[in-house]
């Protein structure tokens, strides 16, 4: 009698396991999303991250037949969202907006709370160029007189970024390096407060990017150049780095990821959706108006053009750590 009793008991959890597992396979998944989808933000509302998010949200619920929720968790230069994302159950219902070079350089140049490999690549949908700003009334109306100032006066022109690692301030590691000036580097959480910041007369140069300043240009920035390898056909009188003599290219990448093990048929429903909404002129329309070029790639080959990039600047750790 013990042993039927045991039996039966063991039969009886056994079955609560098989039926935990049938709820996580393909059937269940194909009800995703049953509740909100929360789209992680590792900047402060008002930045071109944030602005491309909220666009993007507006479209994944069309897509998707079901709530998008953009949460901003600003901190660390983006890597407090992403070590969040990491971190998260693998159910499709925490994403996050990335930004590219961030997303490679933070674990690079500090314990940042998680890697490359710690996400699904689900699609990177646009790029932002690089772009270097003053206040309108700012003394500095090219580069050139930025460059012979700051020579002039090593450390005393203060540069806004957006944080150690991004985008932003790796612009400024090569730009000096690229003309032997030394500007005083000041970190923010975003570029809604260093716009701020600019304008409010606190930082000498903004190092924004360019979807980030153009709404501003004229009226209350100016724009000293672009770090694009030509013209952006959205700010064709913004003129390039190249066009002033300062070998500078560059661009923030913004993509979306998932955690690590996501059930296939949710991370398919996924890039299929960013797929779409790459090709909805519609969209393309909203990051015309952004001043933010389209750049879509599906998962796997923006997952390899990351694995070249990773490898050009962990080279660019090596012969110059960009810590300050």
């Amino acid at each position: 009698m013990f042993a039927m009793k045991t039996w039966l008991a063991g039969f009886g959890a056994s079955s609560m396991v098989l039926a935990t597992a049938l709820a996580a396979t393909p059937a269940a998944a194909a009800q995703w999303p049953e509740r909100p989808i929360e789209l992680i933000v590792g900047f402060a509302a008002g930045g071109g991250t944030d602005i491309t998010a909220r666009t993007l949200s507006v479209f994944l619920e069309k897509e998707l037949g079901g709530s998008v929720v953009v949460v901003n968790k600003p901190g660390a230069s983006g890597a407090l969202a992403m070590s969040m994302v990491a971190r998260a159950k693998p159910d499709g219902y925490t994403l996050g907006m990335t930004n590219m070079p961030g997303l490679l350089t933070l674990p690079i140049e500090r314990p940042a709370g998680f890697s490359g490999k710690d996400f699904t690549y689900l699609a990177t949908l646009v790029r932002d160029p690089s772009a270097f700003s003053v206040k309108a009334d700012s003394p500095y109306t090219s580069l050139k007189e930025l460059i012979d100032a700051a020579r002039a006066k090593p450390g005393m022109i203060s540069y806004g970024s957006t944080g150690v690692g991004t985008d932003d301030h790796l612009a400024l590691v090569m730009f000096e390096a690229a003309t032997g000036t030394d500007l005083n580097h000041v970190p923010f959480n975003g570029a809604g407060p260093l716009r701020n910041a600019v304008l409010g007369g606190h930082a000498d140069v903004g190092g924004m990017n360019l979807g980030e300043a153009m709404p501003y240009s004229g009226s209350q920035l100016r724009i000293l150049g672009q770090a694009s390898e030509k013209r952006s056909p959205l700010a064709p009188d913004v003129p390039t780095f190249k066009e002033q003599g300062v070998d500078l290219v560059f661009a923030s990448e913004r993509g979306v990821i998932g955690p690590k093990g996501l059930p296939a048929e949710v991370e398919q429903k996924l890039a299929k959706a960013l797929e779409t909404i790459a090709a909805n002129p519609d969209f393309q329309k909203k990051m015309l108006q952004q001043f933010t070029e389209m750049d879509y790639l599906p998962g796997d080959k923006w997952q390899a053009r990351l694995n070249e990039a990773d490898k050009q600047f962990r080279a660019m750790w090596a012969k110059q750590k960009w810590l300050d």
